[in-house]
């Protein structure tokens, strides 16, 4: 691939070593300009050597390594207009033109089977500790791919809390700088799911999306600022999980039993004849047969490993190993059986006794509280019939914004102190491959006009609501989308107004 490393100079600033590909289209070459200057592509002139850039084909710009390219260009935004329009009714709208009337947020273009990007984008958009901790990211210059990866994830979403349909040239892009195994491409003439963005050979190849979300986390978890009082960031705090793992010989009783602590940004859930659910699923994995040496036996043997959850974390992912490597067809083939996930998790049984002993108070709360609206729920339908036949009584919404406990431990930023969590999204994949089919992610929305949630699917730029039943047909079991990554969040507590106000009379004292 003809690939060389230029020099940008725009106004005072000199960017060297900038990579550029011309088997791409000069649009992903302009996005990185972008990343580097924060000049929007449709604001850049781009020259080299007198001849200027288009946006589509390289045309008379002939590079070569150590070439300097010179950038005009202004980044002070435009000022946005508000078109005049004339009301347009809900059933003559567009699915896009009600998208905007629903208040929807914005979705991400397809460029070219970058479906797993704009999915794994989207479930983790939901996480709003990690929009707070991206904004607060400063991209230093010429600090590397990995930093700009960062910025260009910060910028996107942003974009994308502004505009209804967003084409990430510059995500992109620095997806590739940062991890240069996702700009493969399909051979030539070989046309993928997302179709081909130009440029010589086929078009980008199709890439696993749980692949593209680890090592999103993984260097989120590297770049990001730590979080105040402590020295470890959003991704170790809100992600990270930890392990109690003991280890036992099941063929010597002179085995001395070993104990350790394993630390985890995702669980699995093997898929086999006996799982259904989720929940055994994650347990069946708890304790699981291993072979190992000896130091007794001196020798290979069979040992025990139990594992139990020692720490939870506020957000937790749970990827289904739905893949597998067939050697005839040299794919990763995929496992569609159904196994069922709920709405809403208790992982209390995985959890170690130490961490279940912690985690007592708060489920106590949540019990309360539950028990109290079966009662409710009871005492109105008894009043539904006593009301049978008479005029309703019209009750006066209270618009004041809901309280909630705190989810997490007081020493322990991030944590899950209740084992109960809630579905909060899912990326889902159809096809029979990971290198193939589609990914579309599935998310929980709350709209800045409602105050209640809804379920959104988002299909790259195509974003339409969806209920509660539509998710939970993702299970999987045939053709239709199977969850591949489950992303759930912690289940908050609300407190009452004499909840409220006894913890404001206890903090006074």
């Amino acid at each position: 691939m003809p690939s060389f490393t230029v020099k940008v100079k725009w106004g005072k600033e000199l960017y060297q070593g900038v990579e550029v590909n011309t088997d791409e289209p000069p649009i992903l070459f302009k996005a990185q300009i972008f990343a580097l200057t924060g000049v929007q592509p449709d604001r850049q002139k781009v020259m080299c050597k007198g001849a200027t850039l288009k946006d589509e084909e390289w045309g008379n710009v002939k590079l070569s390594n150590g070439a300097m390219i010179l950038v005009m260009g202004s980044k002070e935004e435009d000022v946005p207009v508000e078109p005049a329009e004339k009301p347009v009714f809900v059933e003559d709208m567009t699915e896009t033109e009600l998208a905007s009337a629903l208040d929807l947020p914005g979705g991400l273009v397809n460029l070219g089977n970058t479906c797993y990007m704009n999915a794994t984008v989207q479930c983790l958009k939901t996480v709003p500790e990690l929009r707070d901790s991206l904004k607060k990211f400063e991209l230093a210059h010429n600090e590397g791919p990995t930093s700009s990866l960062v910025g260009a994830l910060r910028d996107t979403l942003q974009i994308m809390e502004k505009s209804t349909q967003i084409p990430p040239f510059a995500l992109l892009a620095s997806l590739h700088a940062a991890i240069p195994r996702f700009k493969e491409r399909e051979p030539a003439g070989h046309g993928g799911a997302g179709g081909s963005m130009g440029g010589g050979g086929g078009g980008l190849a199709q890439q696993d999306a749980n692949e593209c979300w680890t090592e999103m986390v993984r260097i989120l978890q590297q770049k990001l600022p730590t979080l105040e009082g402590t020295n470890k960031t959003v991704i170790d705090q809100y992600f990270g999980g930890k392990l109690d793992v003991e280890m036992k010989c099941a063929e010597s009783e002179d085995e001395p039993i070993s104990n350790s602590d394993e630390s985890f940004l995702q669980l699995s859930c093997f898929i086999s004849q006996d799982v259904k659910y989720l929940q055994s699923g994650l347990k069946s994995k708890m304790q699981e047969q291993i072979t190992k040496m000896s130091s007794v036996l001196e020798r290979d043997a069979v040992f025990t490993k139990t594992s139990k959850l020692s720490r939870l974390p506020a957000y937790l992912t749970v990827q289904f190993v739905r893949f597998y490597y067939k050697e005839k067809e040299a794919i990763n083939a995929k496992i569609l059986k159904d196994v069922k996930f709920p709405l809403d998790l208790d992982v209390y049984e995985l959890c170690s006794p130490k961490l279940q002993e912690k985690l007592m108070p708060m489920r106590s709360k949540f019990k309360i509280k539950d028990d109290a609206k079966v009662e409710e729920a009871l005492a109105g339908k008894e009043k539904e019939k006593e009301n049978k036949g008479k005029m309703p009584m019209i009750v006066k919404k209270d618009d004041k914004l809901k309280k909630y406990a705190p989810f997490s431990f007081d020493d322990d930023v991030g944590s899950n102190n209740s084992g109960f969590y809630s579905l909060q999204a899912v990326l889902t994949h159809r096809g029979r491959s990971s290198s193939s089919g589609h990914y579309v992610a599935w998310v929980r929305w709350n709209s800045a006009q409602k105050s209640d949630q809804h379920w959104l699917k988002c299909d790259d730029d195509d974003i339409t609501p969806v209920t509660d039943d539509d998710v939970l047909k993702l299970s999987g079991g045939g053709d239709w989308h199977c969850a591949y990554v489950l992303l759930y969040g912690p289940r908050r507590l609300e407190e009452d107004s004499d909840d409220a106000s006894t913890s404001n009379k206890m903090d006074t004292a």
